[in-house]
């Protein structure tokens, strides 16, 4: 139930207002001056303050500011006889809902009181979500226990306090966009926005204007201004993943923003200005790129202030069974699937991969095996072929091994087709094999 405070030094008023706005389902508490009212709202949670604008010790428009700096979720609604536009505006200033003369409250009050509640739950349900989305990309969100990613995450957690320029640096699907979450939620940035962008995803044009913006006309069919990403992330961070693919021309105008804080927008003259922290990732050695003029001097030493290396997956092969459980436990609410553990083998041809794709590929193996898995335990069974067969040779041309793979890899065909109701786009897919593929091998397997 929502809780109104109601200051009024005038005994009558206040509690015919009580009455009248208790009969609407709010509870309601009562105070006769701002000294009972803070005291009030030191003891209790209150959404909204009503409060007269003249009382005995001193002034609700003073008052309102003391409120909402103490207590930034609750609305105060000033009631005043004799409403002035220097006091509305004072009262707005200082945080106030709204200012209202007492004549209009009878009309005024209820609806201002729905609308002021609205905000505050609305406010409560946002902070909620941002506390999630904190502890969803905080430091311990991160799985694992070996050494070299523990003295990653120490690296990472000195570095998050600072305003320093971050390189994170490893293979693709090592984690290093979670890295910068977590590193954007520890600093003091973190309730600005933290903004993403591949490098390698575009064209030199288009990254060009996603990165720094346009001005209307810059060419054809930009009618409008439009924001870069460094213009989103005002007062927040930009993460630049895969920045050894940044053209050189585009390193420049990165170089000019680092040093400067500004940067042109496509089309325009005029310089815009932004304080934004860059975190930057790569899987290229920029060193060797650098030698090879394929990345600018200076800019790799403004970017690597702070360079973090992150271990591929097959450095850490103990964190595999974590990892595990912890996709499991996502992916089995996704699929609707009850599988309670995972068997000791499974864990074990794990261990055996070397794992090119990291904990990318490490989470697409094992959301392709509750696909395909039955019962109440991930079995090995539900691996991918080459997997659970590390050791065979396709190239080994002796008519056992032909036939002994052939008949292992019409029965995984078979399976997967029964799983997807004989869906051959869908197969092909879990497959990792073109439809083409598929069906060459359907008709040579003689399979329906």
């Amino acid at each position: 139930m929502d809780k109104i405070l109601i200051i009024d030094d005038e005994e009558k008023l206040r509690a015919l207002l009580a009455k009248i706005i208790s009969l609407e389902g709010f509870e309601v508490l009562q105070a006769s001056d701002i000294k009972n009212g803070l005291k009030r709202l030191e003891s209790t949670v209150v959404d909204v303050v009503l409060c007269d604008v003249k009382l005995p010790d001193g002034n609700g428009v003073d008052a309102t500011k003391i409120i909402k700096e103490k207590y930034p979720q609750t609305e105060v609604i000033l009631l005043t006889a004799f409403g002035n536009i220097p006091d509305g505006v004072t009262a707005i200033k200082n945080g106030a809902f709204d200012y209202i003369t007492k004549g209009d409250d009878n009309n005024k009050i209820i609806p201002l009181l729905y609308k002021a509640t609205e905000k505050v739950n609305l406010n409560r349900r946002l902070q909620h979500l941002e506390k999630q989305l904190g502890s969803k990309y905080s430091f311990d969100n991160i799985i694992g226990k070996s050494q070299t990613l523990k003295k990653a995450i120490e690296a990472a957690k000195q570095v998050a306090t600072t305003d320093a320029t971050v390189l994170i640096t490893g293979e693709t699907g090592t984690g290093k966009e979670v890295f910068a979450q977590a590193i954007h939620q520890s600093s003091t940035r973190q309730n600005y926005n933290f903004v993403a962008i591949n490098c390698a995803a575009f064209s030199k044009e288009l990254l060009e204007n996603e990165l720094f913006g346009h001005k209307a006309g810059a060419y054809t069919g930009a009618i409008k201004d439009s924001k870069g990403i460094f213009e989103e992330a005002h007062n927040g961070t930009v993460f630049l993943d895969e920045l050894g693919e940044l053209p050189l021309d585009l390193q420049a105008k990165l170089l000019r923003v680092l040093e400067t804080g500004e940067y042109l927008k496509v089309g325009d003259n005029k310089p815009t200005k932004v304080n934004v922290r860059i975190l930057a990732a790569t899987h290229r050695n920029l060193v060797n790129e650098m030698e090879k003029g394929n990345f600018r001097e200076d800019l790799y030493y403004r970017i690597a202030v702070f360079e973090i290396h992150l271990p591929p997956l097959r450095d850490r092969l103990m964190d595999l069974e974590d990892l595990s459980y912890f996709f499991l436990k996502k992916m089995t609410a996704k699929f609707n699937k009850k599988i309670e553990t995972i068997a000791p083998e499974y864990i074990t041809t794990l261990q055996q991969h070397p794992w090119k794709g990291n904990i990318r590929e490490l989470r697409n193996v094992i959301e392709r095996s509750i696909i395909l898995n039955n019962g109440p335990v991930l079995s090995a069974s539900s691996l991918p072929f080459d997997m659970q067969n590390p050791h065979s040779n396709p190239l080994d041309n002796s008519y056992s091994t032909t036939l002994e793979l052939a008949v292992a890899e019409k029965k995984h065909i078979q399976k997967v087709m029964q799983i997807t109701n004989g869906n051959k786009t869908k197969s092909a897919e879990l497959l990792g094999i073109a439809l083409t593929t598929l069906y060459r091998k359907l008709n040579e397997y003689n399979i329906d």
